[in-house]
């Protein structure tokens, strides 16, 4: 059986919750989409039921999903609950390759049901009826067995307890009242040359019908009716799409463990990827084998695979191929089960290469060890305290510790970045002295430390800032301010003098550094400051505590039409106003990119700035840890947390680290009560999507550390993950 991880890989949409809450709300009533489809309000509950009339879902006056509580255990309450449905006139089935022992799929007539029961308490069930669409019908013999069906495309296995005559005369009558027609030969083969529809089988007979878009339902592909005798005088039967109907040629779809996967697939499970030493891939793909076949030949003589012609069986149910490559030897087996053909993909890699690897990576680290030493060497002297001379070769505008390097100057910016094998504050004592001797007056700051120091001095209506940060065993130093835009960067945004800098520099000259004013018509109330210059902005929560409008997370995006240092300056300047204090723990302070963390009077802060087509983007993103604490949501340091929702009209479980959670229909949601929350070591996580009635998707997520995050189930299928703390 192949599990959860059922379909093709389907990308999940990253959007703000604010977003998500906007699509959730446009999302059609999947139970609109068939007037046919069971009011679950009239089917029959077990004894002692008691709703959960909030769970409810209603659309155009009919319920389409409803909860309610049982005092009984969950095995006794799904035998009872299938017991009791039966009794209604209710008919149990399972899905192609289903194994679900939490959920039940049931037929009436041409209504379908869904029945979960999530694992609760020993004394505790509750029972979900969910309508689901059949997208196709197909009648099901009276008191069949091992019944196997998939609403979404023809196909029905079964045993039924009549014999051939006459379970051939009742699907002659109900495949007629179900709006099936028998196939004709001439419009067969007008469509499909060279079928014969007139062909026998051993002990058993074979028939043909079609589908128009009568009676509520699509237009279907031709089916193939097979009923056969059995030895106990019951009939073995099967309908199917019409093998000459299915795609003789399969296009690619996403490659898994990097290697090839047609588009129409039911299952994927694989493991490894092009650089283990053993992969696995095994597909479920509605296709006969023929056309797999062909499929996979193609698409391995692609990738420079070569067919070998030991070892090969080819017969019309199974086949074996060996494929080999420069580095590795592949068998793929083909099979049948049920209308699909079953793929499994072993690859290994070859010895000699094998060998070839494991000598490469031992020479790497043997490399690398001696790199990490010799770097140990240098950095055994502790950085330097000792006070410091200024360099006598300067052409700067600002003076240089002798020991400076790396130093970059951009002289139309007004910025100077270097490093120097000192400490923190010997840098900062060496520009103390040194800038007041030259008449600068220093602005105290809160920034003081070992760590990190913030100095700022002005003088003449100029201005420069000085941020000396510790950087491993050095000390990272950036200057910026107007008081460092040279006469000649001056010159360049004077009006006509960019034409002459072009001349000769072979690029413009940008202005030296404004100053950016709060907006004065944001609300004096709002999270976040904003610069008036600003030509987008943004601010969205995420993560609400149930029955509250407090939430975990705020965040800002905006687009500012001025330099990076410019929106730097607002926001410090303007987050200092408000109580937030900057810290020196992984901060970037870079000419194009900045990243800085904040401790506010609310908790943790975060703020992103990028340049991208001249303007400054700006991410500013605020925690409330005792909002997320309320709900168990702050993970320990270190970690992520991930939250799992789903807002769909079907049960679906998602299987991600090891670990398959179910989520019942409209249940666990991002505000539910007591939603499934992960706590997960930081990283990328791939995850399987299955939802009830559809095929099961995969994706990938990445989850980082200290944060939250959230994985929602749409009504489509689809999934969303976004940061919620």
């Amino acid at each position: 059986m192949f599990g959860t991880t059922r379909g093709m890989l389907v990308p999940a949409r990253k959007h703000l919750f604010a977003v998500t809450l906007a699509v959730i709300a446009c999302a059609p009533v999947a139970a609109s989409a068939n007037s046919d489809m069971v009011d679950v309000s009239t089917l029959p509950r077990l004894e002692g039921a008691v709703e959960q009339t909030a769970l409810a879902k209603t659309h155009q006056s009919k319920t389409y999903q409803v909860t309610y509580d049982v005092p009984t255990g969950f095995a006794a309450t799904t035998a009872a609950v299938r017991q009791l449905l039966a009794a209604d006139g209710w008919v149990r089935y399972a899905g192609p390759l289903e194994n679900d022992k939490f959920s039940s799929k049931f037929k009436k007539g041409r209504q379908g049901l869904f029945v979960s029961v999530p694992p609760g308490k020993p004394n505790q069930s509750s029972v979900i009826y969910s309508a689901n669409a059949a997208h196709v019908n197909v009648p099901f013999p009276p008191d069949a067995a091992d019944i196997v069906f998939e609403e979404w495309r023809p196909y029905l296995g079964c045993i039924a307890p009549t014999a051939l005559d006459a379970t051939l005369d009742f699907f002659r009558k109900e495949m007629a009242a179900s709006g099936w027609k028998p196939l004709k030969a001439a419009e067969a083969a007008a469509r499909w040359p060279n079928v014969q529809l007139s062909e026998t089988i051993e002990n058993g007979v074979r028939a043909y019908y079609t589908h128009d878009f009568d009676n509520g339902f699509h237009r279907q592909q031709p089916v193939m009716l097979t009923l056969q005798r059995r030895d106990d005088g019951r009939t073995d039967v099967e309908i199917r799409v019409a093998p000459f109907a299915m795609p003789e040629t399969l296009e690619a779809g996403d490659d898994t463990a990097d290697l090839p996967t047609p588009k129409l697939t039911w299952t994927t499970r694989s493991s490894g990827d092009s650089d283990s030493a053993r992969r696995q891939l095994d597909v479920a793909v509605l296709a006969e084998i023929p056309a797999t076949l062909a499929f996979y030949r193609r698409e391995l003589a692609a990738r420079n695979w070569t067919e070998e012609t030991s070892g090969a069986v080819v017969t019309a149910d199974n086949v074996t191929a060996n494929f080999s490559s420069a580095e590795q030897t592949a068998t793929l087996e083909l099979s049948r089960r049920y209308d699909m053909t079953m793929v499994n993909i072993v690859t290994q890699m070859k010895e000699t290469v094998l060998a070839e690897r494991a000598q490469a990576k031992k020479e790497a680290d043997a490399a690398q060890a001696a790199k990490v030493a010799q770097a140990a060497k240098l950095l055994d002297a502790p950085p330097s305290d000792a006070p410091l001379r200024a360099l006598a070769d300067n052409s700067k505008p600002v003076p240089l510790p002798e020991n400076a390097e790396e130093v970059e100057f951009e002289a139309a910016a007004g910025q100077i970045d270097f490093y120097s094998p000192s400490t923190v504050r010997a840098v900062a004592a060496f520009y103390r002295d040194a800038l007041q001797a030259q008449g600068w007056k220093e602005r105290p700051s809160v920034i003081n430390d070992s760590r990190m120091v913030v100095m700022e001095f002005s003088k003449g209506g100029k201005a420069m800032r000085f941020d000396i940060m510790k950087m491993g065993r050095r000390a990272s130093v950036t200057a910026s301010g107007s008081a460092l835009v040279t006469a000649d960067a001056k010159m360049a945004a004077k009006p006509g003098a960019a034409a002459v800098a072009q001349a000769s520099n072979g690029a413009g000259a940008k202005t030296a550094m404004q100053v950016l004013e709060v907006d004065p018509d944001a609300d004096p109330d709002a999270p976040f400051p904003v610069p008036k210059q600003h030509s987008a902005m943004n601010t969205s929560a995420s993560g609400k505590l149930p029955g509250s409008n407090a939430v975990y997370r705020r965040q800002l995006d905006a687009s500012i039409p001025a330099e990076l240092n410019a929106v730097l300056a607002f926001y410090r300047r303007e987050l200092g106003k408000r109580g937030w204090k900057e810290s020196a723990e992984r901060a970037v302070v870079q000419a194009d990119r900045v990243q800085l963390s904040f401790t506010s009077p609310d908790g943790p802060a975060l703020l992103k700035l990028g340049r991208s087509d001249d303007e400054t983007s700006v991410i500013l993103a605020q925690k409330y840890p005792d909002v997320a604490a309320k709900a168990d949501f702050v993970p320990k340091p270190g970690h992520a947390k991930l939250m799992l929702g789903n807002v769909g009209e079907s049960e679906a479980a998602v299987t991600i680290n090891k670990q398959t959670i179910k989520l019942a229909a409209g249940a666990g949601g991002l505000q539910s009560p007591r939603p499934p929350i992960l706590e997960l070591p930081p990283g990328k996580y791939r995850y399987s999507m299955k939802v009830a009635g559809r095929p099961a998707r995969n994706d990938t997520i990445e989850v980082t550390a200290d944060d939250g995050w959230g994985l929602i189930i749409l009504p489509s299928g689809e999934a969303l993950s976004m940061q919620m703390y």
